[in-house]
């Protein structure tokens, strides 16, 4: 009641136009706005009065975020203004606060950028051993759309808090995938003497630099390329090779097992050989016309014709060499099959005297012979069967030393 009074004089000493006026700028007697007696304040008195309250009740607003809780710098609106002007006589009211975020879209924006981690593709190694693998970790990424929506229907609705939303950011290539990727396409093994120890040597030696290749998609794989020239600088030792027709010493010795072995494995996993050659005589170690001799001018190639990579391990073990080739199944299964079309007896062998009844050279048949590759599909039936390759073997003529005495006799002389 005194405030009442005190407007009305002040207005008084105006004037009688000017209090008429005034009387206007003061709220009406005995109304209160949110808790707040302001009957009779000014407009302006009464305004400062009730924000001085609402500002000490006010909700305080966080978002909860992966890095920490912020509190953003909010701006409060609130309808004072009016409903002191508007109250009436004697009325209770409530004002209505709005909270508003000016700068919501930049600030979410900046919160999400700062919340992602991105994800980690699972890796792989691969070298003469075998592989490696590393687990893929997922990431997040913050979902900007919701996370601005979901922040102001929350200062909307008077909120405390908030959090962003967050979803897990997949990687792009899983351990599994990697491991479905490098599943064994095919393994084939041949064996040879061990005791013989320079041509073991050379065969461990060129196993030894194919294991750890990777064939990319549509790549081409050469044995020579990868094995290097068989010469004794290159680490290769002497033992026996087959040339012209014979078995004679040479640099180099048992890598055609190696080659061979390499090609069967090849064909075994689907892979395209592009150039392989027979040897002169047939060898004791696969059959005919599939094997793959490897010289200083013929090589072993062959093509991976997936559209992935394509992985080889090799490795030798006593007597045994094996070829392995990794990579993503295709579904079907492959197999090779060598056919003998004729068989071409030796020439007659060659005896000849001798201090000692030994064998210079076995006598051997020739072959002609052909190989094919049958590929059959999951469930067993035969889809294609592909020509690979048509040979012919020599026949060698056995050569054989006996003693003075029986090299006579056989000629039926007579011993002096």
């Amino acid at each position: 009641m005194k405030r009442l009074v005190a407007c009305c004089l002040a207005l008084l000493f105006a004037g009688s136009a000017f209090f008429f006026v005034g009387r206007a700028g003061c709220v009406k007697t005995g109304v209160v706005i949110s808790g707040v007696e302001v009957g009779g304040m000014p407009y302006a008195e009464a305004v400062a009065a009730v924000r001085k309250k609402l500002a000490a009740e006010r909700i305080s607003f966080t978002i909860h975020t992966p890095f920490g809780d912020t509190m953003p710098e909010i701006d409060y609106a609130d309808d004072v203004p009016v409903l002191v002007r508007r109250a009436k006589k004697g009325e209770t009211l409530e004002a209505a606060v709005r909270r508003e975020w000016v700068e919501a879209e930049e600030e979410i924006a900046r919160l999400c950028e700062r919340a992602a981690r991105a994800p980690a593709d699972a890796a792989l190694t691969f070298g003469r051993f075998g592989f490696s693998y590393v687990e893929e970790q997922s990431g997040v990424y913050c979902d900007y759309g919701a996370s601005l929506a979901a922040a102001l229907k929350g200062l909307r609705e008077g909120a405390r808090e908030v959090s962003l939303i967050t979803r897990v950011w997949k990687p792009a290539v899983t351990e599994a995938e990697l491991r479905a990727r490098t599943q064994k396409l095919s393994s084939f093994s041949t064996y040879f003497d061990a005791s013989k120890t320079a041509r073991a040597h050379n065969i461990a030696l060129a196993c030894e630099r194919i294991a750890g290749s990777v064939l990319l998609p549509g790549e081409v794989f050469s044995f020579n390329a990868a094995v290097g020239l068989r010469t004794a600088e290159n680490g290769f030792l002497e033992a026996p090779i087959i040339s012209g027709g014979e078995y004679v010493a040479g640099i180099g010795g048992g890598v055609c097992q190696a080659s061979t072995t390499l090609m069967n494995a090849a064909l075994c996993a689907g892979l395209t050989v592009t150039e392989s050659r027979p040897h002169s005589l047939s060898v004791g170690y696969v059959p005919p016309s599939l094997d793959a001799m490897v010289s200083r001018y013929s090589d072993l190639k062959f093509c991976n014709p997936y559209e992935f990579p394509v992985y080889l391990l090799g490795k030798t073990s006593g007597g045994t060499i094996t070829f392995e080739v990794y990579g993503k199944p295709d579904g079907m299964r492959y197999e090779t099959e060598s056919r003998v079309l004729c068989r071409i007896a030796p020439p007659e062998a060659e005896v000849r005297e001798g201090e000692e009844d030994k064998t210079v050279r076995a006598e051997k048949e020739g072959l002609r012979s052909e190989s094919y590759l049958l590929v059959y599909d999951a469930g067993g039936a035969l889809v294609r069967k592909k020509l690979l390759r048509r040979d012919s073997y020599a026949a060698v003529q056995g050569i054989y030393e006996v003693k003075i005495t029986d090299f006579i006799a056989q000629r039926g002389d007579e011993i002096p």
